[in-house]
Formats: structure tokens, C-alpha cells, sequence
């Protein structure tokens, strides 16, 4: 009997109800349950043909063990090795290559020099940088957030220069980048599995945290949610993650990708609500039920993305990108 795993952290709404219905759906041919580690040696595997992971983004030691797992042949999702390597500000540059519309972005060196480092580090770095480039290129009002993500984690909106230099001064060694504000009519929050099955929440992101899926005004159109749709399929297919959520503020008619680098998505009931919760158990247990039916014992079982792919056959992604489509 093949094992299927969830690694998580303080969550138990999503973990508890993704292993009671991996186990009803077809608890015969496959267990599922919390991961259990009691050792780790190198190249040798944990017994689980699939784990999803939840938490190793946050704890050093789970993201070394997912590698050295996926290395044996476990079907993490996501993939430890590109989840570690992807960061915010290059969803965006691969976004603008794929003809999907993002904020205006520039990126930004921390305030304060990392440890162990000298102004004779940054020989190549301008001193001072093209500041009014920089500003007139995204404009004001603006959002100032760490290039790799952190949620709502030290996110600043800023309303002219003399504001962004006050912010800029308290971010310390954070990394982080300068966005265009996209002032927004309608804002989706969408879940992709597999990256093939999409559920569109509407998401309203002034409102308090308990509040954010409760919107009373239906989308606008049907033609605006197929756009949706099938730009969470072409980033997530890109970016070769399994279980995502991909963020659109609507402005003019035009979705702007906000926010598409969440492989451990919120996925507690209690935030997203009842019928959402329900549309991610089921589909995140059905997804893992299928990668543990075509799991090879000691091969490769990752999900690497399109964009990995085009790469490593030289192909230019622009072409690959309208050659698919």
C-alpha cells in the first residue's frame, strides 16, 4: 500500500479533513497521514510516495529533508527545489515574458549592507541609484514589499518619494521591491491544482482578514473569469507549481497578476470559508491520489515547470509560450 503524507505546521483544519478524504476516496490502495520523521539519512527515502508539503518554507530543516526525500523518489508538491530557488519579483519578469499583465516593478537593494559585506561589495552598484528613473517608471501611490514574498509581511503603501524614504530606511537588510498600486474594481483569489483545475474566489482584500471572501457583488463578466482562468493555467504550468494561489486586482477590464508565488496557500475553513475549503480538500486529495498512482519507485516524481523545460532545450520562451497556445 502506497503512502500518501502531508507536512504541515500549526494548521489542523486542512491537513486533518486532506487525510480523512485521501482515505475515504480510496483508502484500499492508499494511506494517507502526517508525515512522521524520526531520522533522516542521506539518499535514503521516506516512506511516502507522495507528501504534500505545508511548512517547509519556514523551517530549514523540513526543506532539506523534502529535497533529500524528492531525490529518493517522493512526490513532494511543491517542488523543494524550484519553490527554493523562485522569489516574487521574477513571477512578475516571467508573467511580462508570458504576455500576462502585472504592476510596473522595479527592484531594490536593502537599505542596510548584508552582514560580512563592504561598500567595496557593491563596486557595480550605482551610488546614488537613478531615484527619479525609478519613481517616475511606477509612480506614486505605490507598494514597497520584500522581493520573495512574506504575505502582508512588511508591506508599505507609500504616497510620494519623501514617503518611500522613510519606509525604505526601516526595511534594514530586507530585499524588496517598488510596485505600481493597481487601484482596483474587482480582485479574485484563485486556487490551482495540479496546475489544471481552478477555483476562482472573489476576495476582497480592504476588508478584515474573517471578511476578505465575502463580496456581494457577482463578477463582472463570464469572458473576464476565462482570462482568469487561463492565466492561472499558464503560470502555474510555467512555473511548475502543484498547489498555488494566483491573485488578480481588475482594473479597466484588465486582470493584473498581483500575486502568484503561495505554494503553501491559505487553506484553513475558517478564513476561506466552508465551500472553498470543501473545493480544496477534495481536489488537492483527488491530485495526490493521481501523482501516487503514476509514482516510480526511485525515479524523478517532481513536477518541473514549462519554464525549466524550455531552458534546458534552448528554446526561447516567447516562442515556446505562443507555440503552446
Amino acid at each position: 500500500m502506497k503512502k500518501i503524507g502531508i507536512l504541515f505546521g500549526k494548521e489542523r483544519s486542512f491537513p486533518e479533513a486532506f487525510v480523512k478524504r485521501v482515505n475515504e476516496i480510496d483508502g484500499n490502495d492508499f494511506k494517507a497521514e502526517a508525515v512522521s520523521i524520526d531520522k533522516i539519512f542521506q539518499a535514503e527515502p521516506l516512506d511516502y510516495a507522495v507528501i504534500i508539503d505545508r511548512i517547509s518554507q519556514g523551517v530549514p530543516f523540513y526543506r532539506a529533508a523534502m529535497k533529500n526525500a524528492a531525490i529518493s523518489g517522493t512526490a513532494v508538491i511543491n517542488n523543494p527545489f524550484w519553490w527554493s530557488a523562485d522569489e516574487k519579483f521574477f513571477n512578475n519578469a516571467l508573467a511580462e515574458k508570458l504576455g500576462i499583465p502585472v504592476p510596473k516593478t522595479a527592484l531594490l537593494p536593502s537599505y542596510e549592507q548584508p552582514e560580512d559585506t563592504s561598500d567595496e561589495s557593491f563596486s557595480n552598484l550605482a551610488f546614488p541609484l537613478d531615484w527619479e528613473g525609478i519613481f517616475n517608471y511606477i509612480g506614486f501611490p505605490a507598494y514597497m514589499k520584500p522581493f520573495d514574498g512574506g504575505g502582508w509581511k512588511d508591506v508599505y503603501k507609500l504616497n510620494d518619494k519623501e514617503d518611500f524614504f522613510d519606509k525604505h530606511s526601516q526595511t534594514k537588510q530586507t530585499v524588496m521591491m517598488l510596485q505600481e498600486e493597481i487601484i482596483f474594481d474587482e480582485y479574485f483569489r484563485c486556487y490551482c491544482i495540479g496546475g489544471k483545475h481552478v477555483h476562482i474566489m472573489q476576495y476582497e482584500p480592504r476588508n478584515p482578514f474573517h471578511l476578505r471572501y465575502v463580496v456581494d457583488t457577482p463578477p463582472s463578466s463570464q469572458k473576464l473569469l476565462q482570462t482568469i482562468h487561463d492565466y492561472v493555467i499558464k503560470l502555474n504550468q510555467y512555473l511548475g507549481y502543484d498547489f498555488n494561489t494566483v491573485e488578480f486586482a481588475v482594473r479597466d477590464g484588465i486582470p493584473y497578476a498581483i500575486d502568484f508565488c503561495n505554494p503553501a496557500p491559505d487553506a484553513d475553513i475558517a478564513s476561506v470559508g466552508k465551500e472553498n475549503f470543501d473545493w480544496v480538500v477534495e481536489n488537492s486529495a483527488k491530485y495526490a491520489i493521481e501523482r501516487a498512482k503514476a509514482h516510480n519507485e526511485g525515479l524523478d516524481n517532481l513536477t518541473w515547470g514549462e519554464y525549466i523545460k524550455t531552458s534546458a532545450a534552448g528554446l526561447p520562451l516567447i516562442e515556446k509560450s505562443i507555440a503552446k497556445n
